[in-house]
């Protein structure tokens, strides 16, 4: 066994000894660290219950109740037609999670993160979304062997193993495709105030949903031409939006398969915004390379998604993502490493990473078409 290895059995074997942890709790030097862990392990213990008191609150819209101002636990009793002891618990656990605050004498104001979701839809769409997560993930020792019998979010998402995507009818891509615009707005923002297209001419979004990417950069570069290829039921949702929003002299949706079907000509600039991580290797390589011959030579590729590693947000990469991707029944998270290797497979160069200001939403790679 090499040294490394020794010392972090060492290290185990030490802190999974009881008499160690009763020590390490009540000397001072070390009583802030062993209180510290507790509560990182505890709160992991009780992650679940933490968000079914957030998923309670979005539900009952109590934060969209409390944004008119501080009430008292009666009030919004009254208001959510909960019992008042029902009500005041919700409250206090709510408080205690910083999503509302206690202004004394039995009175609740919005809290500091249950007013950051009141700026933020798609914060709340994923919120409701997640009964269907937390229903396929009962038994998640079935799912890790893949004998889980709940597939709802398999169904949920329409093209996840089937065989033929493109025939998907409307009602089959719409409640996701309404998941996907409602986050979609914040995603386009941190990658447009990162990266100017002012040098772009045409804009291919490949998977681009309604259409909510390129309204965004359209309307912030008016001398861009944008190019929506989603499945046909999907594309026919962008088309009507393009409308609605005044841009169909410049913005094109076109309906395929992107593993079968030709892409649309003449853009020089392709995106693929939260798409890489629901697919496999083999077909997230595949949508590569279906991008790289819809560039000219010196083209570029934007990939935009959530990845693992990211420093200070590890969880929401290998924990959420990696489970989440799991019972959906494709795709798993990647390290911008990972993606660049695959990108250089599929003969693109001069991969880069662009910081993005909130790397947690989403990280920024982009990559030139050799050649």
């Amino acid at each position: 066994m090499r040294i490394p290895d020794r010392w972090l059995t060492l290290r185990n074997r030490v802190l999974a000894n009881p008499r160690f942890q009763r020590w390490a709790a009540s000397f001072p030097l070390t009583r802030p660290i062993a209180r510290r862990r507790a509560r990182e392990l505890f709160d992991i213990v009780a992650g679940f219950v933490y968000s079914q008191i957030l998923f309670a609150c979005v539900r009952l819209r109590l934060f969209d109740l409390l944004s008119e101002g501080p009430q008292t636990a009666d009030e919004v009793a009254k208001r959510l037609a909960l019992p008042p002891d029902g009500a005041r618990r919700l409250l206090r656990a709510a408080a205690s999670l910083r999503l509302v605050e206690s202004r004394g004498a039995d009175c609740y104001a919005l809290g500091e993160l249950g007013a950051a979701m009141m700026g933020n839809s798609g914060i709340t769409s994923m919120i409701e979304h997640h009964a269907m997560v937390y229903a396929d993930l009962s038994d998640p020792v079935a799912l890790l062997r893949g004998e889980a019998e709940r597939h709802d979010l398999k169904d949920y998402w329409a093209y996840v193993g089937a065989d033929a995507p493109a025939s998907a009818r409307d009602q089959a891509v719409g409640g996701y495709t309404d998941l996907m615009a409602d986050s979609q707005q914040l995603i386009a923002g941190e990658v447009l105030d990162v990266y100017s297209l002012k040098d772009h001419r045409c804009l291919l979004d490949l998977g681009g949903g309604d259409g909510t990417f390129l309204v965004a950069a359209a309307k912030r570069w008016p001398h861009l031409r944008v190019i929506l290829f989603d499945l046909p039921a999907v594309a026919d949702r962008a088309r009507a939006r393009f409308e609605r929003e005044g841009l169909a002299d410049r913005a094109t949706a076109v309906g395929g398969d992107v593993l079968r079907d030709p892409l649309p000509e003449g853009a020089d600039l392709v995106s693929l915004v939260r798409v890489l991580h629901d697919h496999d290797d083999a077909v997230a390589q595949a949508i590569m390379v279906a991008a790289r011959r819809g560039l000219p030579p010196g083209g570029t590729l934007m990939v935009a998604e959530p990845m693992s590693g990211t420093p200070g947000a590890e969880p929401i990469g290998d924990a959420y993502f990696g489970f989440y991707l799991l019972a959906m029944g494709s795709g798993r998270p990647r390290t911008p490493r990972e993606l660049e290797q695959m990108l250089l497979v599929a003969e693109f160069d001069r991969v880069r990473a662009v910081s993005t200001r909130q790397p947690i939403l989403t990280q920024l790679l982009l990559a030139r078409r050799a050649g």
